[in-house]
């Protein structure tokens, strides 16, 4: 199982915080439409964060990735900092204009605003 959630085949791999607010929960929701969309492929923060070779080792190859942190605080980036792999697309939700606060109802145009942005950090 571990063999196909560490390969992207040649796709985008997304990377997306998953945090305690909404800004976290947004990042997470347009991680896992844009997989089911087939833009790129979401793979697990929390394995590099925890350091498996596996996640490290694949982060460090893929050609296209991309980091959504939901604000600046920044956990996603820290976690690929402390791995040392290079960033190659990063995106923090409230540099979008989004506000981070705890309401987990996430607005719909919110999803398509960070989906459109993900799509031009491409290019």
């Amino acid at each position: 199982m571990t063999e196909n959630c560490c390969t992207t085949g040649g796709k985008i791999m997304i990377l997306a915080c998953s945090g305690g607010s909404n800004v976290g929960q947004l990042s997470n929701q347009a991680a896992v439409e844009l997989t089911q969309e087939g833009f790129g492929k979401m793979f697990c923060l929390a394995g590099i964060g925890g350091q498996l070779s596996g996640f490290v080792q694949s982060a460090r190859d893929v050609a296209n990735l991309l980091v959504i942190d939901g604000c600046q605080v920044g956990c996603a980036k820290a976690i690929m900092e402390k791995a040392q792999i290079p960033m190659k697309n990063y995106l923090v939700l409230t540099e979008l204009r989004i506000e981070k606060d705890k309401d987990f109802d996430l607005k719909p145009e919110y999803v398509v605003a960070v989906k459109d942005a993900t799509r031009q950090c491409f290019n």
